[in-house]
This record gives C-alpha cells, structure tokens and sequence, in this order.
C-alpha cells in the first residue's frame, strides 16, 4: 500500500511545482514587459513627426525618425555631439576616477589597523547622508571664487570623494578579500600599490563594474550642478541640451525632437551596461562557487 501512496505524493508535488513555475514566469514575464514598454514607446514616439505626437499615441511606427534624427543633430543652438562628447568625457572620467579611489579608501580602512581607523569610516558615513542640494549652492560660490566656472574639474574631481561607493567597495571586501593573501604579497616583497593594483583589483573586479554603472549613470544624467556651471554652449553636457529642447517656445517645440534627443542619450548607458554586465554575472557566479 505504501508505493500507490508514495506515487500520489510525487504526483501532487510535481502539479504544486509546475503551478509554482507557471505563477513564477507569469510574473517575471508581466515584470519584462512592464520594463520593456517605456522604451518601445520611445522608439515608436522617436518615428513620428510632432503633429503625429500631438494628435494621440499610436502603436504604429511612423516614417519621420531621419527627419527628427537630423533635426537634433544640425541644430547649431544645441550641438548634440558636442554635448555627448562633454558628457562622455565627464562621465567616463568620473566612474574611472571615483571607482578606483573609492576601492583604494576601502583597502585602507580594511588592510590597516590604526587608531582613527573607526572614527574614519564613521565619518565618511556621515558625509554619505548629506544631499548634494545643501551643499550646492557654497560649491558653486566657491568655483565661482577659484574661476573654475565653464569647466570639467568641478565635476570631475569631486566625485572622487563618493562616500556610497566607498561604503559598496569596503563591504565586497570584507566577504571577498582575505588578509592573509595581502599579508602573503607582503611577505614575497610585494609593494603596497603594487598589491592593490595586481592582486586587489582583479578580485574587485564585480564590485568596480557594478559601481562603474552607477556612477557612470549618476553622472551621466547629472543636470543640476553642470546647470549652475556650464553657460558656454561648448561646455554644455547631454541633459543641459535636453532641457533645452524641452524648454524651447510652443512654437518652436518639437517633441519628435525630444524624444529622439532622449534615445541618443539612453544609448550609451545601456552600451557600458552590456559592456560591463559580464563581470557582474562572473562575480555574481563565484561567489556562489565559493558558498
């Protein structure tokens, strides 16, 4: 009696397992759609013409996207490529520089043993809970002061200084850098930098990707600090211009414009993503090796 009994129980767990799969996919697949569709309305707005736009959403893609393409491109007012050039060149800077600096901080604070060590981390912290708003409005006084208005270094060299991804790197390190392999470099008469770059970084690897996205992406949609700073229309970066083209006059405002000046700046965000996802998933797969 105990086999049909047995057969009845597997038979009931695999029915409760496949409703289990079948609820699971249902949500993860209503969950894609619900992120896919923002940007395929995007793109189906980046093909109509703006009196298309204006007269009602359709689902139908229309002909006009090289008019709207070339309309934000020649515009001599908003200079597109050298809003993505400027964008570029901060935003690329800021994710190198913040991420590496951010992982050098967290090696200290994890490596070394010294007396102000707590009250550091502690402090810096207490920085990550400030709003950049509070501070903006000394921080472009002070620019002001020092004649760095209409330049880069303000919006560069401060993001150094990111107290959340020092928190991100300092946590990664302690589940995934053990003492003993810096002390074993220390040992062979390996050099403190040299350490950190041969032997740290590689194994920092997921942590710096994931960051590097973050801040690539912070930066990359930063309007108001560059707002305050850049006035020549050769500094301006990518949502500088985009305001622009939103805040133009109802006569001139062209949302075929608009939205196509929206998809060129999606663009290189969802490339470092792509490019930077594969250490992620490396990352995400070794650490379940190592559980």
């Amino acid at each position: 009696m105990a086999a049909p009994v047995d057969a009845v129980g597997a038979k009931s767990n695999s029915r409760a397992l496949l409703i289990r799969k079948i609820v699971a996919y249902s949500v993860l697949t209503l969950f894609a759609i619900l992120s896919i569709l923002p940007f395929l309305l995007l793109l189906i707005e980046m093909t109509h013409e703006h009196e298309d736009i204006m007269s009602g959403f359709s689902i139908v893609p229309g002909g006009a996207f090289w008019g709207n393409f070339k309309t934000v491109m020649n515009n001599n007012d908003w200079k597109m490529l050298t809003a993505l050039r400027n964008s570029f060149i901060v935003s690329g800077l800021t994710a190198l520089l913040s991420t590496y600096f951010s992982a050098l901080t967290a090696y200290a604070i994890h490596v070394y043993d010294f007396k102000l060590r707590k009250f550091l981390f502690t402090f810096i912290l207490m920085i990550m809970m400030v709003p950049s708003q509070v501070s903006a409005l000394g921080f472009v006084r002070l620019m002001n002061d020092f004649k760095l208005t209409n330049s880069f270094i303000p919006l560069i060299v401060p993001a150094i200084a990111a107290p959340a991804t020092f928190f991100f790197m300092k946590q990664y390190m302690e589940s995934s850098l053990p003492l003993d392999i810096v002390e074993a470099a220390r040992i062979d008469g390996c050099g403190e930098f040299r350490t950190f770059n041969f032997l740290v970084m590689p194994i920092m690897k997921p942590a710096i990707a994931v960051q590097a996205i973050f801040t690539f992406v912070s930066s990359w949609n930063n309007f108001f600090i560059p707002a305050l700073l850049l006035d020549e229309p050769n500094k301006r970066t990518l949502p500088i211009v985009i305001q622009m083209i939103r805040k133009a006059d109802f006569a001139s405002l062209d949302f075929g414009a608009v939205y196509v000046a929206i998809g060129i700046s999606i663009i290189p965000v969802a490339i470092v993503y792509l490019v930077l996802s594969k250490f992620i998933i490396r990352g995400i797969a070794l650490g379940a090796v190592k559980g």
